[in-house]
């Protein structure tokens, strides 16, 4: 029987500023900042993972800040348009009002599959939104700028905006175990069987030329897989679908695999397990600059090329 997904584990982005990148997510979105670490393909940037009280698989977005040295990246094919949040019904004109007073300009409500949604821009320019829901948030982060009433309640969905809908339609049913759903308005929406936060993949017909990857563009979509026994079995079942895929490597806080589906979009299967709190206490999350064992012993060279940056005070 080949394995079905639960849904996302995380979305990485490139960003710009770390400073600006951290303070919009913590400070303007009420995310915690779970996690300071690096870019383990890449050590002199850093890696920021942003999430609910306790970094909760499916509530964290994460980030390489490329800082001056990085590119930027265009919008196009094979790319994520959108990544949505949900918050609870009724929470809508409360974040309007907290968006537009940091400066984030909002777009009106809409309506999309029946439920309420916005959508605005991070400082980078990555899309994000805003959708309406009943879903309960896994672990409030009492320290947040946004009270637990409003805070954002894990991640609900992300949009791909591909050139042909079939190929990509094709992994996530055949492939990662998703349903579709519905259509509307040519957004043809795919559901994973638990259909909690979260469980949501909308896909977007493009013209547009395949997407340049860099700073304001999102870099890889994670869907969760519960262990590395489970990984295994992935690994198999995506091979017999004649897709590429990488042999499980270790990013510390989960186990990861890699492909890239026909449409362009880099895919991540990550395990739920061992978490954030593998290398720091609950209280220490976020405080310091976290490596994995393998470069400690780089430890001081890895800060010396490290952009400056001060971490939040709330953490």
């Amino acid at each position: 029987m080949a394995p079905t997904t639960r849904g996302l584990h995380h979305v990485t982005a490139i960003a710009g500023d770390p400073q600006e990148n951290a303070e919009f997510y913590v400070e303007t979105l009420g995310l915690r900042f779970i996690k300071k670490t690096v870019n383990h393909d890449d050590t002199y940037t850093y890696h920021f993972y942003f999430g609910d009280g306790e970094g909760t698989p499916g509530t964290n977005i994460t980030f390489f800040p490329w800082g001056d040295r990085g590119r930027s990246g265009q919008f196009g094919a094979g790319q994520t348009k959108t990544t949505a949040y949900s918050v609870p019904s009724g929470s809508l004109d409360y974040w309007i009002d907290r968006l537009e007073a940091h400066g984030v300009d909002v777009t009106e409500p809409t309506d999309r599959f029946g439920e309420t949604v916005i959508e605005f821009e991070d400082p980078d320019g990555i899309t994000l939104s805003l959708v309406a829901t009943d879903a309960p948030t896994a672990h409030p982060w009492e320290a947040s700028p946004v009270p637990e009433r409003h805070q954002l309640r894990g991640l609900n969905s992300v949009t791909l905006a591909v050139n042909e809908i079939e190929p990509t339609a094709d992994v996530l049913t055949t492939g990662l175990g998703y349903e579709f759903e519905t259509e509307e308005d040519g957004r043809h929406r795919y559901r994973a069987t638990d259909s909690g936060s979260g469980s949501t993949v909308d896909l977007l017909e493009t013209d547009r030329a395949r997407g340049r990857s860099g700073i304001g563009t999102v870099h890889h979509v994670a869907y969760k897989a519960q262990d590395t026994t489970e990984q295994e079995r992935w690994r198999e079942h995506l091979a017999d679908q004649n897709l590429r895929v990488t042999e499980i490597i270790d990013r510390t806080y989960f186990q990861s695999i890699y492909f890239r589906e026909p449409g362009g979009v880099l895919f991540e299967i990550a395990t739920t397990e061992p978490g954030f709190t593998v290398d720091q206490t609950d209280d220490e999350l976020g405080a310091d600059l976290a490596l994995p064992e393998w470069l400690e012993h780089e430890r001081e060279e890895i800060e010396s090329h490290l952009p400056s940056f001060e971490t939040p005070s709330r953490i």
